[in-house]
């Protein structure tokens, strides 16, 4: 393979392609409206620079404006479906988190990760109780929250930390400080050799138990367990459930 050629023209839109991304990261579901100041100061760039660009993917419908304030737009979420389509879990986990919302009553949550940290890809809630449990789709979890326990300690299986050994041991977390009251238990969904998601119920504090032995824990697992079967892994030292 060769390199470019010294003829070769600058690529100028290969830079606008990574500024317009780094600008749409900048939103986050703890900050998803930003004035062009707040953008500006993000961005590193000049106020005018930074408005052409926010005109281009507001024109895109990538960006929208109302009252001052900069939002995602319609596309992204377009978009962000089609992102979703194309995760061949997403795909098959429907039936395992319906069980799961079946056999325990709680709120079932797939994640995914990032490169950075567990997002929120589908929510399957038990609409029977009077007072549901919402999770958004699209949430961005903390490193300490049970799905992120379960990411660092299969993504990192040589970290010695004793908490994260008893993940990868036990194969659930539990994390009760969701919020006040609230409380989750996660694990892992292997493709291969790899981790590509965690499955997850979120309930109140005295529902969620925390023992890794208990009858939660247990359908968590095997849950888990047949989601990754179907995504084709099997596991080398035939571990029992």
């Amino acid at each position: 393979m060769t390199g470019p050629r010294a003829s070769d023209p600058p690529l100028p839109a290969i830079q606008s392609v990574e500024r317009a991304a780094r600008m749409l990261g900048l939103f986050t579901v703890e900050e998803p409206q930003m004035t062009l100041g707040e953008l500006t100061a993000r961005m590193g760039m000049s106020k005018a620079t930074v408005h052409r660009y926010a005109t281009a993917l507001r024109n895109a419908g990538l960006l929208r404006s109302a009252g001052g304030q900069y939002t995602l737009g319609p596309r992204v979420v377009e978009l962000a479906s089609a992102a979703l389509a194309g995760l061949g879990v997403v795909a098959v986990a429907g039936p395992y988190l319906e069980r799961l919302v079946l056999d325990t009553g709680e709120t079932a949550v797939l994640s995914v990760w990032d490169g950075e940290a567990p997002v929120v890809v589908r929510v399957d809630a038990n609409t029977s109780r009077l007072v549901r449990i919402i999770v958004s789709t699209g949430s961005r979890l903390p490193l300490d929250s049970a799905q992120g326990k379960v990411f660092r300690a299969f993504l990192n299986p040589a970290d010695p930390d004793p908490e994260l050994e008893r993940v990868r041991r036990d194969r659930v977390a539990h994390y009760g400080a969701v919020v006040e009251g609230i409380g989750a238990l996660a694990g892992p969904v292997f493709q291969g050799p790899e981790i590509v998601a965690t499955l997850a119920l979120v309930g109140t504090a005295a529902s969620i138990d925390a023992d890794p032995k208990a009858p939660l824990a247990q359908a968590l697992r095997d849950a888990a367990d047949g989601l990754s079967t179907e995504l084709g892994f099997v596991d080398p030292g035939g571990r029992e459930s």
